[in-house]
């Protein structure tokens, strides 16, 4: 039998060289081509950044507005997009939807191009820009509600809420939204970014890749720990009962939802932007309930989760499922928002694997049985 050491999940190994994203865990730090996360949060817009993680720079002014204009022309849905999601089974799942649309979208490239291992995409942005498109289509048409046109005047975060609710948003619901979609943009190898490259490795389509990163990001695994944050609120009920509720989930060894993170050593620094986006919206919707139970969960937790040299602190996921409830989101749609988000940095992962290609072809330990004899049906 062969013998040779591994790494279960391949925890720390180093599958490829990447020039998108840094993550120093210990420090809480998280960067996109260098720029830091709190000024890209604080001074950019989602079309900025993925503008910056595609072209490998950030834009001028003029590349800015273009890249924009590109980008909102590409939000309207076609009529057999639509048919699409309006017959979408009524006991389906969103993120199936998403993942079967994608590729269904690649018969309709505005500027049809002739894929190669080479091929740019970033001549067509609507495989990016149209996960939103369909997501908040998705909700109005399970509501009994009509198609929305998108507004070109608004950022990409709030025409999300715009063609979701039918009406604009506030502006600072807008930019909070907006923000949010740039959070959640790029996280290095994660696992639907690994499975992006590992498709792209193979010269499949875009399309391809990013249909197989939606189903990695199904998984509950990889997605969906903020729906599980706010079961977790529903269950607490109210700030006075966060200490008997997490004495007991203590006892019974209960996974703290939204805590805890394989690669940071500290806060997570994007759930430091999202919690004061959670304290803003909390305020004007005068709804302090999820913001108050989350700050005295979080003071709890950091007095007895992990040890004094290994602390555990509160990821993304532990602010941002609040957030998106005060916006009207349901969270049937949590997941497929990371999505959207998170297509911006999976199309440039795959753009980057292209570059100096090579597939994917990793060994594993055979622990079957030995060379043994077939053995007829009739003497089994």
């Amino acid at each position: 039998m062969e013998q040779a050491s591994f790494s279960k999940g391949l925890e720390g190994v180093v599958a490829a060289t990447s020039d998108i994203c840094r993550i120093d865990g210990n420090a809480g730090k998280l960067y996109y081509r260098g720029y830091s996360i709190e000024d890209l949060a604080r001074h950019s817009s989602f079309e900025e950044v993925t503008f910056l993680l595609l072209n490998e720079h950030l834009p001028t002014e003029s590349e800015l507005k273009e890249f924009q204009e590109r980008m909102r022309r590409s939000r309207a849905l076609n009529p057999e997009i639509l048919e699409m999601i309006r017959n979408f089974p009524s006991d389906g799942k969103p993120m199936e939807l998403l993942q079967a649309v994608v590729s269904y979208l690649s018969g309709y490239v505005e500027h049809k191009i002739q894929h190669s291992a080479f091929c740019d995409c970033r001549i067509t942005l609507h495989q990016v820009v149209q996960l939103a498109s369909v997501v908040a289509t998705y909700h109005r048409f399970r509501q009994g509600k009509d198609y929305v046109e998108p507004d070109m005047s608004l950022s990409h975060g709030g025409n999300f809420l715009y063609m979701m609710r039918g009406e604009k948003p506030e502006d600072y619901e807008g930019r909070i939204m907006d923000v949010a979609f740039l959070l959640h943009a790029e996280h290095g190898f994660n696992a639907s970014t690994f499975t992006a490259r590992v498709v792209a490795s193979t010269i499949a389509t875009c399309y391809s890749s990013i249909s197989a990163a939606i189903g990695a990001l199904s998984g509950p695994l990889h997605g969906g720990a903020n729906e599980e944050v706010l079961k977790m609120l529903d269950k607490i009920g109210s700030v006075k009962n966060v200490d008997s509720w997490f004495t007991k989930a203590i006892e019974n060894k209960q996974k703290i939802m939204g805590y805890g993170h394989r690669v940071y050593k500290t806060k997570d620094p994007r759930a430091k932007i999202i919690e004061e986006f959670l304290q803003e919206l909390s305020e004007k919707k005068n709804d302090s309930r999820d913001y108050d139970i989350l700050k005295k969960l979080e003071t709890k937790a950091l007095t007895v989760l992990g040890t004094k040299d290994d602390p555990v602190y509160p990821n993304v996921d532990f602010f941002s499922g609040s957030v998106f409830k005060l916006l009207g989101i349901p969270p049937s749609l949590f997941t497929p928002i990371f999505a959207c988000g998170r297509v911006a940095g999976w199309l440039a992962h795959i753009l980057e694997q292209r570059k100096d290609n090579r597939i994917y072809r990793p060994k594993s330990l055979y622990h079957g049985p030995d060379p043994r004899p077939y053995v007829l049906i009739e003497d089994r």
